[in-house]
């Protein structure tokens, strides 16, 4: 049996442009927002892996040497600590060198 397809009006074409196009729209957008997410996130990742990096680098310091490093530079000079200091900013403050130090790390 032969079955005739009713003509779709003018209108209704339009209509289905238009859906298709705010759909399009809609995901690229929600795409954007989800990828701006993740790359925060992985920003966070990166400065507290840099933290914990240069933590664990001073209590290895403090068991071998007995005292915790005066500065960041011994870190990374003698302990192989790699900071990158175009990205991140990296305190290290020392109040005594048998207390553990403040450490904080931002990214630029």
């Amino acid at each position: 049996m032969f079955h005739d397809r009713p003509e779709r009006s003018f209108g209704r074409r339009i209509l289905n442009v238009f859906v298709s196009v705010a759909l399009l729209i809609l995901a690229l957008c929600g795409t954007v927002w989800l990828y701006d997410l993740i790359d925060k996130d992985m920003e966070e990742q990166a400065a507290a892996a840099l933290r914990q990096t240069v933590l664990d680098a001073a209590v290895q310091c403090y068991a071998v040497e007995g005292k915790y490093p005066e500065s960041l530079d011994v870190l990374e000079q003698e302990y192989g600590v790699q900071i990158n200091h175009a990205r991140f900013i990296v305190t290290y403050d020392v109040f005594a060198s048998n207390q553990l130090p403040d450490i904080t790390v931002l990214e630029k």
